[in-house]
């Protein structure tokens, strides 16, 4: 056979890849198209959807950051499960914060953010067979990283008006075979939803008797208002026998480009996250790992000042949808608004809601069907924008109400 006939054979060649059929459309590429759509046609579009920070790091870590990057020894290849100095960092914030003590060597990892660190643990740890159980709706990684891994979503749904707990042990005890691991996260993104060091205490007893793992998205522990405190999953000392949790340092001190993250918590499973990672990657460039260190072990008072402007935007635009008639109810801690879609526009669902938000009021918002089918009848606001705009999108959304 030629060379030219081979091409042409290859011309036509039907590729499918079977890990990515498994993959459902991405429903938030579409509002994405809409988006840049509009703004190439010059439209001002307020954007509220995707929850991604609007400010920079603080001072004293950029400062780390840029001396660091100037020593070339910096420049070379690091290590996947992150520098000692960085995991001693980690173990000492936990044992400052909720005084827990982990392992720097054994049960602290440096990830590239929390949703690599996901990504890859549901990854060494997860195979053809094994049942996850996911809330529902949820932040799409939960669910994605699970099917990636070849292993099966079981989904709970998680609303106001249900008690999540309960759910989630009939979905246990009528499940088979029996689940082999729970993704959570609290506070809860989409939904806002928290809980309290009770719940933990629950899920660890259960998740013990019945050989369940856990993995804990604590994404936004800072993130709370009102006088509420997010608790650690480790609270419970049992906890380390079944389960690891992950903290990102996008949200708490404005580092979301920087991509860096941890997971602590049970050997056996920061032992694969460690091991898959050397096999894929060679870590975190070196100055973004020792200005985290700095970030953990500096002062944190940057931290609080984080949180006030969210719940400032919080309160702004639960105010001004109030005024415009739309009632939310306000959220304890994320930087995310959950709001339950008005009456008239209910039968839309949530995706055209979305569409109608940007075509008419000039504002982009999350579609509640994106973060998974519970979620229908919801849109997420991401508190990403300065008061002013937010005042003006909500006089945009009054017009369309």
């Amino acid at each position: 056979m030629s060379v030219i006939e081979t091409q042409e054979e290859r011309k036509g060649l039907d590729l499918e890849f079977a890990r990515m059929k498994r993959l459902p459309p991405y429903v938030f590429s579409t509002v994405d198209a809409m988006k840049m759509e509009a703004r190439r046609a010059g439209e001002d579009i307020i954007d509220l959807g995707m929850g991604n920070p609007d400010h920079g790091a603080p001072p004293h870590i950029v400062d780390k950051i840029t001396e660091a990057i100037q020593n070339p020894r910096n420049h070379r290849y690091s290590v996947s499960r992150g520098i000692y100095k960085l995991r001693l960092a980690i173990v000492d914030w936990y044992r400052r914060r909720y005084g827990v003590e982990f392992d720097p060597d054994s049960e602290a990892i440096a990830t590239i953010g929390a949703k690599e660190g996901l990504a890859h643990l549901a990854l060494a740890t997860l195979g053809p067979g094994n049942i996850v159980l996911v809330p529902n709706p949820t932040y799409p990684i939960h669910m994605y990283s699970v099917m990636i891994a070849g292993a099966d979503v079981h989904s709970v749904p998680i609303s106001p008006d249900r008690d999540f707990f309960e759910d989630l042990t009939r979905a246990i005890k009528g499940t088979w075979p029996r689940p082999s691991m729970m993704i959570l996260s609290f506070p809860h993104n989409p939904t806002t939803r928290v809980v309290d060091k009770s719940f933990f205490e629950k899920i660890v007893s259960i998740a013990r008797e019945n050989k369940i793992l856990i993995i804990h998205d604590f994404a936004y522990s800072d993130l709370c208002f009102d006088g509420y405190q997010a608790p650690s999953l480790f609270e419970v000392p049992e906890a380390r026998d079944v389960g690891v949790e992950m903290f990102s340092m996008s949200k708490s001190y404005n580092m979301p480009g920087w991509r860096i993250g941890f997971v602590v918590g049970n050997k056996e499973m920061i032992g694969a996250l460690t091991r898959i990672k050397s096999y894929l990657d060679y870590g975190i460039f070196q100055p973004i790992q020792i200005a985290a260190t700095v970030a953990l072990n500096g002062p944190q008072e940057c931290v609080q000042s984080i949180v006030d402007v969210y719940q400032k935007r919080r309160d702004v635009l639960i105010d001004a949808m109030g005024r415009a008639g739309w009632e939310i109810e306000k959220p304890k801690a994320t930087m995310f608004v959950w709001a339950k879609i008005p009456e008239p526009f209910q039968k839309m669902g949530s995706l055209e809601f979305t569409k109608l938000l940007l075509k008419e009021a000039k504002v982009a918002v999350s579609p509640g069907v994106g973060f998974g089918e519970f979620g229908e009848g919801y849109v997420r606001f991401a508190l990403v924008e300065n008061e002013q705009r937010i005042q003006q999108a909500a006089r945009g959304i009054r017009q369309v109400l």
